[in-house]
């Protein structure tokens, strides 16, 4: 039996996005399915990784849909949301029940890599789009790419060439890591030892934690006890703030140990507070003071979500969304295959930056590192980063791939 999506937000979420599961961004009138595009936002409502994507990914994909008059190709456009519970099993169930009974067009946000691949494969088999907006692995454009995917989070790939590159240049040459024991933290300390065996440096040692650890003593002692220049976190969300908490306890820094998150959003920074982030390097595809239109989106989102600032999560949910209804307004429908063909075709406004869709699903964009400020430097409220470098997109992603993207030969 396939349950009904659920919806488990919690206060904020329902002072945010109202009780109800289905949110119905247009006419309040029923309407036939063939007149109607419906998107399914499917996160971790509640959970460990809840304030990177979480309800607010959910406002994002409103706030798309309103700025886009709510209308595509003449369509009406509705959303609806689910918490999977980080459970891809249970995000199976519910996205086989958008698809086949509820008659959802595309799913977005998809915040782990078992989730993101398992509903990129059933996209794939239902014919189906599928807007990745926050899993990092870079299998989506690889072996288990697929012709109705979009990928727009940041891949493990991109990240490590930011902040691994930027210790690595810094003559930080040794590296322990402290990894979640599953697919984005293994695959995250993949592409990070990569980078660093390239640039002359070497990996002394490794240990895996727990999703959803407390306690990270035991894995601590182990990482000081390599004498390891850097400690890695090839983790996410309350794993990466309670490492990096329990590690400023353990004085990690004082011992002449740099700490370095390879995935960290605005939202760690917040949590952490600036006094234990400062000079926590970060690599971030969007940040809200980038340019004029980075604050704009930046401010009215904060006016809904009782004044907090967009993660890129969030940001990438907004602008997969946008091209999304872009893409169906130029196709004149939202048969996938058509939809798909003018998301590879038309470009991508990333919040003032030019962004693209290359034909194995991959959206290419430049990003940047940031080093967090130490509090003396901020000037208010979410002003953490200062810039350290810009890195281009090309070299951030590694190329299309025939070999491994196979369906870039069938389709041929």
């Amino acid at each position: 039996m396939i349950p009904t999506p659920r919806t488990h937000l919690g206060a904020r979420a329902s002072r945010l996005l109202g009780a109800t599961a289905f949110l119905t961004l247009a006419a309040s009138a029923p309407v036939q399915a063939a007149d109607t595009i419906k998107i399914g936002v499917m996160g971790d409502l509640s959970g460990y990784s809840a304030e990177i994507g979480g309800p607010g990914a959910v406002l994002a994909v409103k706030m798309a849909v309103e700025d886009h008059k709510s209308v595509a190709a003449k369509m009406l456009v509705e959303v609806v949301q689910a918490d999977f519970l980080n459970k891809p099993d249970l995000a199976t169930q519910i996205a086989r029940r958008w698809f086949d009974v509820e008659n959802v067009d595309a799913i977005t946000d998809l915040p782990n890599t078992p989730t993101a691949l398992a509903i990129a494969r059933l996209g794939k088999d239902t014919n189906h789009i599928v807007l990745v907006a926050e899993a990092a692995t870079p299998e989506l454009t690889n072996a288990q790419c697929a012709p109705t995917t979009m990928h727009m989070a940041d891949d493990t790939n991109a990240l490590a060439a930011g902040t691994a590159k930027a210790l690595i240049d810094k003559g930080l040459k040794s590296w322990f890591f402290l990894t979640a024991d599953f697919g984005f933290g293994i695959q995250m300390q993949a592409s990070a030892e990569k980078v660093v065996r390239e640039n002359g440096g070497m990996v002394v040692g490794s240990v895996r934690h727990p999703l959803g650890a407390s306690d990270f003593s035991s894995f601590l002692l182990q990482a000081q006890a390599s004498k390891a220049q850097v400690i890695a976190l090839a983790n996410v969300g309350d794993d990466t703030i309670n490492a990096i908490k329990q590690a400023s306890e353990f004085g990690v820094k004082a011992g002449g140990q740099d700490i370095a998150g390879l995935l960290m959003v605005l939202s760690d920074i917040k949590a952490l507070g600036l006094p234990v982030a400062k000079e926590l390097y970060i690599t971030e595809s969007f940040y809200w003071d980038n340019n004029d239109a980075s604050r704009d989106f930046a401010r009215r989102f904060a006016a809904r979500d009782n004044g907090k600032y967009p993660t890129k999560a969030h940001a990438a949910n907004y602008v997969a969304t946008r091209h999304y209804l872009d893409a169906i307004d130029a196709a004149g429908t939202k048969e996938p295959k058509a939809v798909m063909a003018k998301m590879r075709e038309l470009p991508i406004d990333y919040f003032g930056r030019p962004a693209r869709m290359r034909e194995d699903g991959r959206v290419v964009y430049d990003l940047d590192l940031f080093q967090v400020k130490a509090p003396e430097e901020s000037k208010g409220p979410y002003d953490y980063y200062k810039p350290v470098r810009h890195i281009e997109g090309a070299q951030a992603f590694p190329s299309v791939n025939p070999a491994t993207c196979t369906m870039l030969s069938a389709e041929k």
